[in-house]
């Protein structure tokens, strides 16, 4: 007897049973079950039926143990192409999660053991030829209409039947479609239709009076229409009641509720009209435009250009270039204040071509662009970092525009960086990457200069319009000279000058709330959050003090805790004390905050850009959200109010994600046809990166960063793993980090005695050492690329699959490969 053997994850999220157990495919099944299925199988010495996903189809197996077989197929066709199933393989391997949180990435958003197929008969079809099986299935569907695959075959009891189906979809017979359960109830509208197809228009007026002049005229319309919204009938028709009652009751129409499929794009987008390129855009579209005709053999870019140089314009004509050639595009924005204008440019040039996918899409908007992009209704998706896995089954591009943002890395297991899997995915579906950004990260570029990225770069604005003018502000000067505000004597200039331009401005601080801690003067004594060991800060519109890292929330002391002074007072400053502060400065401007938490219901963003936008609004005050991507004309002053705050950050990156945030929030300036200006505000003026950010120079910070990264070995030039381990017992964690860390030591042969000091850093606790009620202590580990797969398989040995048997109850372990921040 014929047989096969499927590779089965189960639905099952313990760690003794993440890994393939192998099914006996049976002859009825073999031409059945394909890679990327959801089957049934039994399960444990019960023999527990389960659901489980096909990663892998074996012609032969060795095995000790009896095989049990595969029960039942609960898809007609796959649910995740084997592309796919290969990177949550590949996921799995390089960030050491679960086979379970590595394939969740990759199948549909919500549970997937939740999903239906559903079967249907496709009208005005010719039924010629057909099985007496055949024919069975065919007018059960006509006389059910669409009806569950698991309920179709309760009906039919044929054996063989999903081969019966896939034969019919292949003839065009019947169609097939998938939904998911969900708590958000199914979008239904009321629709029109005339009851009776078959008669002609003449036979049907014929049952109504010919004094019926509004009933008469509603069958015209009908007749002529087809079925309508009964909300667009209305509008068109002006019907009363009556009248639509009246032909229902003779049964000449019918009333009935229709799915509407949900639209994240809420509002009505103009055209966005193709542009000439200029030469410069021209030139690198074209590069990239050979490798696609195979006159290159690059297949992964870095489009290096200065803020407004026209990267987006390139992207449009690459995925239009794509459309061409019959192939689908990925394009990923960090974040979702970046979305709007994308999404605005896309669909106003591609039209319902475009697919939306986000976090902040309800669960029924996500479920239903996910399943537009799999059955190939649309051509392009748009997203944050998720959008990477799109179920495209013709993928030609991925596009990374800001690259190198931080929001690209997932914090959540598996901890992947969404560059590394675009990177991977096109090898595997022989496809192109295109990153994009004014600032690359040092990891792209070093990979540029390497030659395994191909650099192309845009030096200049379009239209040559000049790059802003940045002007460094010394705040111990102004302290000096007696100004203890905010702002220094040249911002508060400007920013008075540009509103009596009729020009707008924008006020960066990468700081939310109004103040940033809570202090006694008298005995020093800082609120701190009961949970973590971080200041709380202080939001003065609710009068709260607030843990941004576990959102706990108390009212804020009168007298000190500790020594009972009356001197507590609020230190620092966020964007609501910019905000506030700016209103008394100019009562007449129109100022507004783009926040957290400004921004936490559902389309805030969207009406903040939009009146920006519109020119309702005159100083615009935020937070990184406004850093990148956003292109408002009118805009020509920036003042970034203290440019140290991720500079005295305590993290390898923090020079680089310095230069990175001044160089993108300066380049909100001057886009329009007037020209920018910035003004940087610092205490310490003579720190490489805010010299070379100053002079837009990336290529001087570049070669002087990456000379550092490497005497004190960072990446690039290592790989790095992060391992925190944390519970609420410091003294348990401790004593488990430290066996960790000797069982680590004691299995990392390739390095002698003063390398293993430079290399293996730990266990201390961690810079964030206590956070909601966890304490934390971390180890660093760093190793070359080419002992990086002994290292992993180590240190899932010693962390994931516990074979020393550390006694690690209450205690968690977060191992995070390549991590942005070691904080």
């Amino acid at each position: 007897m014929l047989v096969k053997y499927g590779q089965v994850i189960i639905d099952n999220r313990a760690s003794q049973v993440d890994k393939p157990f192998t099914y006996i495919i049976d002859e009825d099944l073999i031409d059945v079950v394909k890679e990327g299925m959801r089957v049934i199988v039994p399960f444990g010495q019960g023999n527990k039926l389960i659901k489980g996903i096909v990663i892998e189809i074996l012609d032969e197996v060795e095995s000790e143990f009896k095989l049990k077989k595969i029960l039942d197929v609960l898809d007609d066709k796959p649910l995740i192409s084997k592309e796919l199933i290969d990177l949550s393989k590949w996921m799995k391997e390089n960030y050491l999660s679960t086979y379970f949180d590595a394939l969740q990435q990759v199948l549909p958003p919500g549970d997937y053991k939740e999903v239906n197929t559903y079967i249907e008969a496709i009208d005005n079809s010719i039924y010629e030829g057909l099985s007496k099986n055949e024919l069975m299935i065919i007018n059960l569907l006509k006389t059910k209409g669409k009806i569950l695959l698991d309920d179709l075959k309760k009906e039919v009891k044929i054996t063989g039947i999903n081969r019966i189906l896939n034969e019919l979809e292949d003839k065009k017979l019947i169609q097939t479609t998938i939904e998911i359960k969900t708590s958000v109830e199914k979008k239904m509208e009321k629709w029109i239709k005339l009851t009776d197809r078959e008669k002609t228009l003449c036979e049907i007026l014929e049952e109504i009076n010919k004094g019926a002049t509004k009933q008469r005229e509603i069958i015209k319309f009908l007749y002529d229409v087809q079925d309508i919204s009964f909300k667009d009938f209305s509008k068109k028709m002006n019907a009363s009641s009556y009248s639509i009652k009246s032909l229902e009751n003779k049964g000449l129409i019918k009333l009935y509720e229709k799915e509407v499929k949900r639209n994240p794009i809420k509002k009505e987008i103009k055209e966005y009209k193709k542009h000439i390129l200029f030469p410069s855009q021209r030139n690198v579209f074209q590069r990239i435009k050979n490798s696609f005709h195979g006159k290159d053999k690059s297949n992964k870019f870095l489009i290096h250009g200065v803020t407004g140089s026209g990267k987006t314009e390139i992207y449009l004509q690459l995925v239009e270039e794509m459309m061409d050639l019959g192939k689908d595009s990925i394009i990923l924005v960090p974040e979702i204040s970046l979305t709007p204008q994308t999404i605005d440019r896309f669909v106003g040039r591609f039209g319902d071509q475009v697919a939306v996918l986000h976090s902040r899409l309800s669960y029924g908007e996500r479920f239903d662009e996910w399943r537009k992009i799999k059955e190939g209704k649309v051509k392009i998706a748009i997203g944050a970092r998720s959008a990477v896995f799109a179920p495209f089954k013709n993928l030609g591009l991925i596009i990374i525009d800001e690259e190198h943002e931080s929001t690209y890395k997932s914090s959540q297991n598996p901890k992947y960086h969404a560059v590394e899997v675009a990177k991977k995915r096109v090898d595997l579906e022989k496809g192109f990457l295109v990153l994009g950004s004014a600032t690359p990260s040092l990891d792209t570029y070093y990979e540029c200069m390497k030659g395994n990225i191909t650099l192309l770069e845009l030096k200049e604005r379009i239209n040559n319009h000049l790059l802003p003018q940045i002007k460094v502000i010394d705040m111990r000067e102004e302290l000096n000279k007696g100004n203890t505000s905010i702002f220094s004597e040249e911002l508060f200039n400007s920013l008075k000058e540009n509103l009596s331009r009729g020009k707008q401005s924008i006020l960066f601080l990468n700081r939310r709330g109004f103040s940033t801690f809570v202090s006694c003067r008298k005995c020093g004594y800082v609120v701190k959050c009961n949970y973590c060991d971080i200041s709380m800060t202080y939001h003065r519109n609710k009068n709260k003090l607030r843990c941004h890292y576990c959102g706990l929330a108390i009212n804020p002391p009168n007298i000190c805790p500790v020594c009972k002074s009356k001197y507590i007072k609020y230190f620092g400053i966020g964007t609501e004390k910019v905000e506030d502060f700016t209103k008394k400065l100019f009562p007449q401007a129109k100022v507004a905050r783009m926040d957290m938490d400004t921004t936490s219901k559902k389309g805030s963003h969207e009406a903040i850009l939009e009146d920006m936008k519109s020119g309702k609004i005159d100083i615009l005050i935020g937070t990184q959200m406004i850093s990148k991507g956003l292109d408002f004309q009118n805009v020509t002053l920036v003042g970034i109010i203290a440019a140290d705050t991720t500079l005295n950050l305590p993290d390898f990156r923090s020079p680089e994600r310095t230069f990175q945030l001044i160089t993108q929030v300066a380049g909100r300036a001057g886009r329009g046809y007037n020209d920018g200006k910035v003004i940087l505000q610092t205490y310490d003026p003579n720190h490489y990166s805010i010299i070379f950010s100053k002079d837009h120079d990336y290529t001087s910070f570049y070669n002087t960063e990456i000379k550092l990264r490497e005497e004190f070995l960072y990446p690039p030039f290592v790989e790095l793993i992060s391992i925190i381990v944390y519970g609420h017992d410091n003294v348990k964690v401790e004593t488990i980090s430290k066996e960790i860390y000797n069982l680590i030591k004691g299995g990392i042969y390739w390095l002698d005695e003063e390398e293993m000091n430079k290399y293996l850093i730990g266990p201390y606790p961690a810079p964030l050492e206590k956070i909601n009620n966890n304490f934390r202590w971390q180890i660093l580990i760093k190793s070359h690329k080419k002992d990086i797969d002994s290292l992993k398989s180590l240190i899932k040995g010693v962390c994931i699959n516990n074979e020393y048997k550390l006694n690690t109850e209450g205690i968690k372990i977060s191992i995070d490969v390549n991590p942005n921040s070691i904080l």
